[in-house]
């Protein structure tokens, strides 16, 4: 490899990286303006992953899906269970773990906030194209199992 490829390279990566960041800024933007009053899209996020799931989850287990602390998962959960969003209970197993579930409240707070992003959603999809995104999505897909791997 010579040189001037190498640096070709570090360039075409560092530009990559850029638009990724760039993009995923201006995504979060966008989603969290649309999103109902007083909701955080860590919290849609949250909420939208326990109604997929369909089943508690400990606040360990939710820290790591979202690849944030422990820390920074107890301060979602307690914003979303003073919002009645979720329901946290002792884990009857191990008194010292909590189990989190999702509430009615919190159910219907996920649908309305699939409904405020929904419109934004297909927008986006119908400006790139179905080609586009079936292109892009194996990449980014193997992005980020890389670099779930990598730790």
């Amino acid at each position: 490899m010579t040189e001037k490829t190498g640096t070709d390279i570090h360039a075409l990566a560092v530009t990559f990286f850029s638009e990724i960041l760039a993009t995923e800024q201006m995504l979060r933007n966008r989603l969290s303006r649309v999103l109902p009053k007083g909701m955080e899209l860590s919290h849609f996020s949250v909420l939208n992953h326990l109604a997929y799931v369909a089943e508690e989850r400990s606040p360990a287990q939710l820290a790591k899906t979202f690849h944030v602390t422990r820390g920074a998962m107890t301060n979602t959960l307690a914003k979303l269970e003073w919002a009645g969003h979720i329901h946290i209970r002792p884990d009857w197993d191990d008194a010292r773990r909590k189990m989190v579930a999702i509430s009615p409240s919190g159910r219907q707070a996920r649908d309305a906030a699939i409904r405020a992003i929904t419109p934004l959603i297909h927008r986006m999809v119908d400006d790139m194209g179905g080609k586009e995104m079936r292109t892009l999505l194996p990449v980014l897909r193997d992005l980020r199992i890389r670099l779930e791997n990598e730790k």
